[in-house]
């Protein structure tokens, strides 16, 4: 029995390994869930961590409201903004009055 590939075919092989792209999944839900927003309303790389934060710190129903409220109400313009401003509202509601 003889073998057809020849040194040709291992250096194909050889680079299609080489040129890959790693891509690592999210260590934790909260960032996934922080992609998925970033993605929908279609948030500027400079509050990438603002939204990686809320996701974090806030429990994940609230921030699905402020983003189906986001979705709803804001048909056109910068619908990230309006989020920001939803959060911002639902966090003054939520802190106790001194």
């Amino acid at each position: 029995m003889t073998n057809n590939m020849d040194d040709n075919d291992f250096g194909q092989i050889s680079n299609i390994l080489k040129n890959r792209k790693v891509v690592k999944a999210p260590a934790y839900e909260w960032q996934d869930f922080a992609l998925r927003v970033i993605n929908e309303l279609g948030a500027p790389a400079f509050k990438r961590s603002a939204v990686f934060k809320i996701c974090k710190d806030l429990p994940r129903p609230l921030v699905e409201q402020a983003l189906n409220d986001t979705k709803e109400l804001c048909k056109t313009g910068q619908a990230w903004m309006y989020f920001f401003k939803i959060i911002e509202s639902i966090g003054k509601a939520n802190t106790p009055k001194k």
